[in-house]
């Protein structure tokens, strides 16, 4: 077998949205170390880059949600031992098989609940870059992850920093998480001035690079307010105890404060590799290549108060997060659904955060959405109110937000 002993200290993952932003990130970290086995690749229907991944890091499994993708990449890769599998079963069957440590979860929405649920039954460890899956679902996942003694490591940078900041605080009490923003690229804009806003504009993020759904929603700040309902979860706190602090040059990736005072914060260049490596590898820090901050040229980091006012995605995410029960599902989906119909340039730039607001008034609060509640068949706290769902919205969490989001919001009293 193995007289050397490699193997053991191998580590192997696999990962759920592998040509995304996070997922070639990822394969990044695993090419710059060389002790990682990568066993299992997903995405989504990008069979070119699933077939250069096979080629390179030969998965024992790939997966293709979309099934004629499958079979059309099957006969590309036949001359690999690679198993092509398909649709939520190649997700599940990814999650569950044996030989591998940690799940990298990098898929866009609520594709990813069932997966890391299955996983975490399976006794995996997650390395989660889907905030989706908690922002929907923190209320199955958290007892889930306890009950059976995994981690759950954020990849997320806010998350990451966090989580950095509380590496041997164990037992100390939060007093508030200071979770930075760099505002986006409309910080400053007036509701107004942003009404005829393109898609091109909004694809440019001052700071990060990203995929297309969480480009646009960082520059409605819904992002923000998706990460201060998974901060919740993950850190066992209040929505109180999460501030947003805009930080327009995301320097500071975020900051902790405890009930001394003190203040923790984590630093340094917005490269996405470094959380990515941190989960991977915790609690061993790795060396890695890249820039370092120079405070000189820095010479100083400006702060700013959050917008609530001229982005109501903000301000919507909070109520939602504090409503609880099935409110954040509904405002993850009618988001989910809005963002792809302006990504195809059927709706405009402000009509996204109308369609949560309508999503949200129109809908009637489940306090404790079952897992096929939040993922949403008939009878669901996402049924549709009205006639059949429009083409095009094949994911299950954008179904049932048709029949809300297409109502205009009620005119709120002018303040």
């Amino acid at each position: 077998g193995d007289p050397l002993g490699k193997d053991k200290q191998m580590k192997r993952i696999a990962i759920l949205g592998s040509t995304g932003s996070i997922g070639t990130q990822t394969l990044d970290v695993v090419r710059a170390n060389g002790d990682i086995e990568v066993v299992g690749i997903a995405a989504g229907r990008n069979i070119d880059a699933l077939e250069s991944q096979i080629r390179e890091f030969s998965p024992k499994i790939c997966g293709v949600w979309d099934e004629e993708k499958a079979k059309e990449l099957a006969v590309r890769v036949a001359d690999t031992d690679t198993k092509i599998v398909s649709g939520m079963e190649g997700l599940l069957e990814i999650a569950v098989m044996e030989g591998y440590e940690i799940l990298v979860t990098a898929v866009v929405g609520m594709i990813g609940i069932r997966p890391t649920m299955a996983a975490i039954e399976a006794g995996k460890d997650i390395a989660l870059g889907n905030k989706e899956t908690l922002v929907t679902a923190g209320h199955l996942i958290i007892p889930l992850v306890k009950e059976k003694k995994v981690r759950l490591l954020p990849v997320d940078s806010e998350h990451s920093a966090i989580f950095q900041c509380l590496n041997g605080e164990h037992g100390n009490k939060i007093e508030k998480i200071l979770l930075t923003a760099s505002g986006g690229p409309f910080r400053g804009w007036a509701r107004e001035q942003m009404k005829n806003v393109q898609v091109e504009d909004a694809l440019k993020h001052p700071n990060w690079s990203m995929g297309a759904k969480l480009t646009i929603d960082s520059s409605t700040m819904v992002n923000k307010g998706l990460e201060v309902m998974e901060a919740k979860w993950l850190f066992d706190v209040g929505m109180d105890d999460v501030q947003v602090v805009v930080q327009p040059k995301s320097v500071i990736h975020s900051m902790v404060q405890f009930e001394d005072g003190a203040v923790m914060a984590q630093l340094g260049t917005p490269d996405m590799k470094l959380p990515i490596q941190y989960a991977l590898y915790y609690p061993e820090r790795r060396p890695m290549r890249g820039d370092r901050l120079d405070f000189w040229s820095m010479k100083e980091i400006i702060f700013d108060k959050p917008d609530y006012e001229n982005f109501r995605g903000l301000a919507l995410a909070r109520e939602a997060g504090k409503a609880g029960g099935s409110v954040p599902v509904v405002f993850n989906a009618a988001n989910e659904f809005a963002v792809a119909k302006f990504l195809g340039k059927k709706i405009s730039y402000l009509e996204i955060t109308d369609m949560l607001e309508a999503a949200m008034e129109h809908h009637k609060k489940i306090a404790h959405p079952s897992l096929d509640e939040v993922l949403g068949p008939p009878g669901s706290c996402r049924r549709p109110r009205t006639g059949q769902r429009p083409r095009g919205t094949s994911q299950p969490s954008q179904r049932w937000a048709w029949g809300y989001a297409r109502r205009p919001p009620r005119p709120r009293p002018e303040r």
